[in-house]
């Protein structure tokens, strides 16, 4: 990763500063159920109003294709974000022309607006110049503190940095330091656990890991497609067999670059999806006909822990089991608490991401005990598959 300009570098006091935020919340009857990205992009708001900038955010909420939609309004987001940060946050609605100019122009060194959706205009998913000359009309300095739109090249996030002198938010920073620590210049050996249940979604993901890592631990769904095309039969797991060819193509490219694939040798059996199932643990070459893998089983799970014990990074993508019914959670939370207690011990940097996985992090209870865990969905993945992230690279010095 090349380098970047940090808040470190920005003299921000008195400075009409357009902070791109990620407040793509989750809203339900129009209360907002998880304020998870709002508490992240605080500090840099703060940050940023303390230090006496016009702080102006910039951000998205749902896809209202190019034109305005009450329903995806941001201002009760803008309520929301001022109990978050404990400041009074103005609203405007709209982000160009007049209404902009006319909100922007009555602020006080310090005060914090946000701007209405960006998406209400069709320039800004085109990244359209036109509409990026106009956000730009009300900015002095462009700050970028929303990572999981950055595999996105749209106006707000990689066009605004090409026209105006562009910083890393706080929030940017850290996520960008985190995976520098977990793929980009890792402490060796580097583990990686990716889980799921498709390998159709994670190709270009297994492709890059196998060049890239010393061991790949493949667990959920996915790894019934890779135990399969070994000539393993599955039962009624879900199984992609129509992909055996890539599976295989996958191992043979771990094989060239000398990266170890770790393969369930035991799973947790069941014969109907439902929580409480009558379950058992058989090894990986008994599974029944007539039975469904749900979970790695113990034997698996000490397998896995001792490579996570072997490891100084691990980077981790994907649920070992389907976690989210008891008791095929087990594997997932062994798993995610002693890659936890080594991290706490100082041992192992741990690097997440990924709405299942965060989701099944926190069912663990340890999401706060890793190094690094990033609530970025498509572009978590996107970096984890070796793509440049355009919000990123226009950030580059």
């Amino acid at each position: 990763m090349t380098g970047f300009r940090t808040l470190d570098q920005a003299d921000v006091a008195g400075k009409r500063v357009l902070v791109r935020v990620d407040l793509n919340v989750p809203v339900k009857d129009g209360a907002i159920t998880d304020a998870t990205r709002i508490e992240r992009v605080a500090p840099t708001i703060t940050e940023l109003s303390e230090k006496g900038a016009k702080v102006i955010l910039l951000a998205h909420f749902g896809r209202p294709k190019g034109a305005p939609d009450a329903s995806m309004s941001l201002e009760p987001i803008a309520k929301e974000t001022a109990s978050v940060i404990g400041r009074p946050v103005a609203f405007a609605s709209d982000c160009i022309g007049d209404v902009a100019a006319k909100a922007v122009s009555a602020m006080k060194d310090g005060d914090i607006l946000l701007l209405e959706n960006t998406r209400f205009h069709a320039g800004e998913e085109k990244n359209d110049p036109d509409f990026v000359k106009a956000l730009a009309a009300n900015g002095d300095i462009y700050v970028n503190d929303a990572f999981s739109a950055a595999h996105r090249a749209h106006a707000s996030t990689e066009g605004l940095a090409r026209v105006l002198p562009a910083y890393a938010g706080r929030t940017m920073q850290a996520e960008l330091e985190a995976l520098e620590k977990g793929l980009g210049t890792p402490v060796k050996p580097v583990v990686a656990i990716v889980g799921g249940a498709k390998v159709s979604t994670k190709i270009d993901l297994l492709m890059n890991l196998v060049k890239r890592v010393d061991a790949l631990v493949i667990g959920g769904g996915m790894a019934n497609t890779f135990l399969a095309a070994r000539g393993t039969a599955v039962g009624k797991s879900l199984c992609e067999h129509d992909l055996a060819p890539t599976a295989k193509q996958i191992m043979i490219e771990a094989a060239t670059a000398g990266c170890a694939i770790i393969l369930p040798v035991d799973g947790v059996v069941a014969k109907e999806f439902k929580a409480g199932a009558s379950n058992e643990a058989v090894d990986i070459e008994k599974v029944p006909a007539d039975g469904m893998i749900l979970d790695v089983g113990p034997k698996t799970i000490e397998t896995i822990n001792q490579w996570i014990e072997r490891a100084a990074t691990v980077v981790w993508n994907g649920p070992l089991g389907a976690f989210e019914i008891e008791p095929f959670d087990k594997a997932t939370v062994a798993a995610a608490k002693f890659a936890a207690q080594r991290t706490k011990d100082g041992k192992l940097v741990s690097v997440a991401g990924g709405g299942d996985t965060v989701a099944a992090l926190n069912h663990a209870g340890v999401a706060d005990d890793f190094t690094y865990v990033s609530t970025a969905g498509g572009a978590f993945l996107e970096w984890m598959e070796g793509k440049d992230l355009p919000g990123v690279t226009a950030l580059s010095v």
